[in-house]
C-alpha cells in the first residue's frame, strides 16, 4: 500500500539530521560542502533532492544516496498523483 501524502524529503533533513545533530543552516551547508540557500531551500520544501545531494547527505549523514533519492522519488509520485487525472495501479479511480 502506498505512503499517503509522505513527506517532503526536507523535513527529514531538518528533524533528522539537523535537530537530531543540534545543527543549524549554516552549520549543515558547510558540513554537506553546498551553500546555506541551497540547504534552506532543501529544508523549507523550496527543493528537493538532486542525485549530487543524495551523495552530499548519504556521507555527511549516513543512509545511502538510494535511500535519499528514493524519498524524493515517493514525494514527487504522490504530488504528481494527487495533481494527475490519470489513475495509478495503486490508486483507484475516481
Amino acid at each position: 500500500m502506498p505512503l499517503h501524502n509522505p513527506p517532503h524529503p526536507g523535513k527529514h533533513v531538518r528533524l533528522l539530521c539537523l535537530e537530531l545533530l543540534n545543527l543549524t543552516v549554516t552549520q549543515g551547508a558547510r558540513a554537506l560542502g553546498v551553500t546555506r540557500q541551497a540547504l534552506s531551500s532543501l529544508v523549507n520544501s523550496r527543493a528537493g533532492v538532486s542525485p549530487e545531494m543524495a551523495l552530499r547527505l548519504s556521507q555527511a549523514f549516513g543512509s545511502t544516496p538510494r535511500h535519499w533519492m528514493k524519498l524524493q522519488l515517493n514525494y514527487d509520485l504522490c504530488q504528481a498523483e494527487q495533481r494527475s487525472e490519470i489513475a495509478s495501479p495503486d490508486r483507484p479511480t475516481r
